[in-house]
């Protein structure tokens, strides 16, 4: 029996094993290894994160010296998993506490550990969270400052079968005294080289998440928000690789903050080439007042680690985030295929408009019709009535309840947009409560949109909003919210904190989100919900633990939205994009694409249109059907398989961009391929698939069937190992390619035989 536990053991895929000897902690799987130990000083340091190591060794020589603390040795490159600031380290700090003294210096040294089963959740913050205790290990270590009785917990989850590492952070004040806060962060990493390559999402309004790649050189590179949501301009992601990395191979390390509000994620290079990490809660604009007997929980972090290059990151960090953070029915279902009203009707619309949009997405097999803006108070604009969630009858006479009872009896469901944690000026609600509007008494409050922003730290407020919200979902068959937020936050101030707690504003606003998100879904689990913050402004993992796909840019030109969903991939999986099909020319750029161009970008995502189907021709009708049918064949795929990149729109002129999304048999896959401008005598261009099983063959059908020489020359059964050691002819000669035209794409279906 002890041989046959023996044996068990050796073969588990997770583990966390302590070695009192060493005083050293190895964290595992079959692809990953974290090694910390405890120093003679009682600082916890970190030892290796990367390559899996073998378990069962002392590891004596990759421990190295003992460390006893910064005496003689200031500023010494020690690598520590939680440092301080002021007793010698000078790089930047995890933690930073201003004392009721005035004074800032804490020293953390180790005070006990825990090693259990499984994964707890982390009280009023969103985490990833395991099915099965089986599925992950965690590890709690223990820090007390004895001088001031400040104690932090430290905790890593070890994913069994993901390349992935949780970590997070809680901060206790076992003092007699009150204490501020004013840096918390989720991780700090030391690796002890700075050959990396930094690589981040970073953008703006309808441009969102553009890869950033540069290499690190000494000093501090820092992306961040101050905004009060992740915002459209930084994602909170980080990715370092060495300059030899790849899509498909080279070491690669992912930093992913499960967080929706103001953050910070940065890399300090020091004098002696080694490299820190820090992931957390932007400390600008940041500080947390600890009495006695408080405690403060971070975000979580998410690391992953990969030496199958950028591929294999976003590989674990889809599957985390699609299978082990969103939850609830929505995970596994397949999404529907929706028609927005937005662009199709803006604020003008009524009942019999909207109708008529939805006979005629029916007619299309359009699954689901969601009325967007313009539907309570008096909103025919966007002046106006936000925060009175209550039908305007002008345009539904019927009511919102009735409406919905009219879309199911057309056979489609209904969807309805809010935008809860905004006020307007011109409101019931303003008049009745112009101090629940975020503002400094005193002060102008800055508008932008026409609106203001609810001072959701407030419990009365956020209770105020659950009522008034259940009464409009629970009034009738709704199936799907659109949960928007449309500026940013000026003038932080709460009504609802002392003075001295106001720098715990801005994370008690996202807090106050969290709230409402969680209780609304937990009220009713069977409705979808898909998060937007003016397009992409708050696509972030946090908010992906209540909605589990996020409206991913309002631009929805198809040429625009290559390079969009090709850096949002990264780290987020396709389940969580909501891509759609749009009118032309583009109301963001004017541009004019043809219809399969558009579905051909939007179907590596969460479908739909964004249109009035009333204006279509009867030609875009039939193209339509045949588009909305093509995808709910393919949808599982889509939604659920392997997302590969192959050709990067971010590389060279950014003329071209592929991708390919494979099923887990590698039975299935479909291949896109991308072209922005026509030109002049096109080369013999192949293009080399990936992730497809070299044993077996591929009928491959492209989409749309046009006979132009791609798919000549393409069509027909090829070999998996063809196809990913020659790949795809992409062809065009002649008349045919100057009748290819711009703005083209080509799809390439690929069914084993």
């Amino acid at each position: 029996m002890v041989a046959a536990a023996d044996a068990a053991a050796a073969h588990l895929s997770v583990a966390i094993d302590w070695d009192p000897a060493t005083r050293s902690f190895h964290l595992r799987n079959d692809a990953l290894s974290y090694l910390l130990r405890v120093h003679a000083n009682g600082a916890l340091g970190g030892v290796h994160f990367g390559r899996p190591l073998a378990p069962g060794k002392a590891r004596v020589e990759l421990l190295g010296r003992e460390f006893g603390g910064f005496d003689n040795r200031l500023g010494d490159p020690i690598a520590l998993e939680y440092p301080t600031s002021g007793t010698g380290d000078f790089r930047i700090p995890a933690i930073e506490v201003e004392h009721a003294d005035g004074s800032t210096v804490i020293d953390l040294t180790y005070a006990g550990h825990r090693i259990a089963s499984g994964k707890p959740p982390i009280p009023g913050l969103p985490s990833t969270y395991v099915e099965d205790d089986a599925e992950a290990e965690t590890l709690e270590v223990d820090l007390r400052d004895a001088a001031s009785g400040i104690e932090v917990t430290l905790a890593w989850s070890v994913f069994r079968d993901i390349a992935a590492i949780a970590r997070h952070a809680r901060i206790r004040n076992a003092g007699r005294s009150a204490v501020r806060v004013t840096t918390a962060m989720s991780l700090s990493l030391d690796i002890p080289d700075a050959k990396w390559e930094l690589v981040q999402l970073s953008g703006r309004w309808a441009r969102e998440r553009q890869v950033v790649r540069r290499a690190l050189a000494p000093g501090r590179h820092s992306i961040s928000s101050r905004r009060g949501a992740s915002s459209h301009e930084h994602n909170p992601f980080l990715l370092l690789q060495r300059p030899a990395t790849t899509e498909e191979q080279g070491e690669a390390i992912g930093f992913s903050l499960v967080y929706s509000g103001n953050f910070l994620a940065e890399a300090e290079v020091d004098s002696h080439d080694s490299t820190r990490i820090r992931l957390g809660i932007n400390p600008e604009q940041f500080s947390w007042r600890l009495a006695p007997g408080e405690e403060l929980a971070t975000p979580e972090a998410v690391l992953v680690y990969s030496t199958a290059g950028q591929g294999g990151v976003s590989d674990a960090y889809h599957r985390l985030y699609r299978e082990r953070l969103a939850r609830g029915p929505w995970r596994d279902r397949p999404r529907p295929v929706v028609l927005n009203s937005w662009e199709g009707t803006y604020f003008d619309f009524d009942e019999s408009k909207l109708l008529a949009m939805v006979a005629a997405a029916g007619d299309v097999g359009i699954e689901l019709f969601v009325l967007d803006d313009g539907w309570f108070g008096r909103r025919d604009d966007d002046t106006s009535s936000l925060g009175d969630w209550v039908v305007d009858r002008r345009k539904l006479p019927n009511g919102v309840d009735g409406l919905a009872r009219k879309v199911e009896e057309q056979g489609l469901r209904f969807g309805l947009w809010i935008e809860p944690e905004m006020i307007s000026r011109r409101s019931r609600l303003f008049a009745d409560h112009p101090d629940w509007a975020v503002g400094i008494p005193g002060r102008h409050a800055t508008e932008s949109r026409n609106q203001l922003v609810l001072d959701m730290p407030r419990g009365e407020i956020v209770d105020h909003l659950f009522g008034v919200l259940s009464d409009v979902l629970g009034s009738g068959p709704i199936s799907y919210v659109k949960w928007d937020m449309n500026r940013n936050i000026t003038e932080p101030f709460s009504a609802a904190l002392p003075a001295e707690r106001q720098g715990e504003f801005f994370h008690r606003y996202i807090l106050g989100v969290y709230d409402l998100f969680g209780r609304l879904t937990r009220a009713f689990p069977e409705i979808l919900f898909e998060s937007c913050a003016g397009g992409g402004g708050r696509f972030d993992p946090g908010l992906l633990a209540f909605a589990p796909q996020t409206w991913t840019s309002d631009d929805t030109d198809a040429m625009e939205r290559l390079p969009i969903q090709y850096g949002t991939s990264l780290v987020y999986p396709l389940s969580s994009m909501a891509a759609h099909v749009s009118a032309v020319p583009n109301h963001q750029v004017g541009r004019v694409t043809s219809l399969d161009t558009r579905a051909a970008v939007a179907f590596f995502g969460v479908f739909g249109y964004e249109l009035d189907p009333t204006a279509m021709s009867a030609e875009d009708r039939v193209t339509v059907a045949a588009q909305v049918a093509f995808y709910k064949r393919h949808r599982e795929l889509f939604q659920r398989g392997r997302f590969v990149r192959l050709r990067s729109p971010f590389d060279g002129d950014g003329n071209e961009t592929a991708w390919l999304v494979v099923s887990a048999d590698a039975r299935r896959a479909i291949a896109g391929w991308y072209q922005v401008l026509n030109r002049p005598v096109p080369r013999v261009d192949r293009l080399r698939l990936r992730g497809l099983d070299a044993s077996l063959d591929y009928r491959v059908t492209p989409w749309p069937a046009r006979g132009d020489a791609s798919g000549r020359a393409s069509g027909g059964t090829r070999g998996g190992d063809e196809l990913m050691s020659s790949g795809l002819i992409l062809e065009g000669r002649g008349v045919e390619a100057v009748a290819r035209g711009d703005f083209i794409a080509r799809l390439f279906v690929l069914e084993a035989q």
